[in-house]
């Protein structure tokens, strides 16, 4: 394998043992492995990929999901292997804190940047150049939202690789001083790598925890009555979102300068 799209060609499968041409044209990218199979049972398909580091399905209308992991290093690992397939768009279905007094669990974020904290993203570009979204892919999204009777935020998620941090009051501050309304630790690497490979990408999040108040901060309780409570509407309005876009939405393209 001489060139970097051969090898992305035979990674892909390798790492989530679905075939290219099982690949649908608009991709669900999540972190958890219950979002894949709600998603098989609702379209009677099959998962690919159990055992190995990512897993994928692709249901009948064409539009598939990868549960590629949790962090930036893996973000970027499937950003850059679906180059191999160039879909037109990908969402991003993810959990994040909440950084505002405001926000409540619950709660859907469309990230209108990200702050690159996490130090993968610049492997891919200097670290002047902001993490965005693809401005169209959100714009549909924020239709789906608003038609299924749900309010979102819009600001700027803090992407970290640093992920027991909840003890330490200066980074709290420094959270504080950058204004920002989350913190995970995907978002400005997904939104960096796809940039890079000229991918269209966007992300709904959901708001799991509120980790700057004392009882805020996500145990395994509190996750899981997050997950049965919202899960299913976050899954359902991507799905929604990235089925309807190729024939609805308006072109996307995306611009290297």
């Amino acid at each position: 394998m001489q060139s970097r799209h051969e090898i992305t060609k035979n990674w892909l499968p390798r790492y989530t043992g679905m075939p290219l041409d099982k690949f649908g044209e608009y991709i669900l990218l999540t972190n958890f492995d219950n979002y894949v199979k709600t998603f098989c049972e609702k379209f009677n398909c099959d998962i690919y990929g159990e055992g190995r580091p990512m897993q994928a399905a692709t249901n009948n209308a064409g539009l598939s999901i990868v549960n590629f992991g949790i962090g930036s290093p893996n973000v970027a690992t499937i950003m850059d292997l679906l180059s191999a397939i160039q879909p037109k768009g990908v969402l991003f279905l993810g959990k994040c804190g909440g950084l505002k007094k405001s926000t409540e669990l619950g709660h859907f974020i469309l990230p209108i940047a990200a702050i690159r904290g996490e130090g993968t993203s610049n492997d891919y570009f200097d670290p002047a150049v902001p993490a965005l979204p693809s401005f169209k892919l959100h714009k549909f999204v924020s239709d789906k939202i608003i038609d299924r009777g749900f309010e979102y935020r819009t600001g700027v998620i803090y992407t970290t690789n640093r992920r027991v941090w909840e003890h330490d009051q200066e980074f709290h501050q420094k959270l504080i001083d950058m204004t920002c309304i989350g913190i995970d630790m995907e978002t400005a690497t997904y939104f960096i790598v796809g940039h890079k490979n000229q991918i269209s990408r966007g992300a709904l999040l959901l708001v799991s925890d509120v980790p700057t108040t004392p009882d805020g901060i996500k145990t395994e309780a509190s996750d899981k009555k997050v997950t049965e409570n919202y899960a299913k509407h976050h899954l359902d309005i991507g799905i929604e979102a990235m089925t309807d876009i190729g024939g609805n939405g308006e072109q996307i393209k995306h611009f290297q300068y």
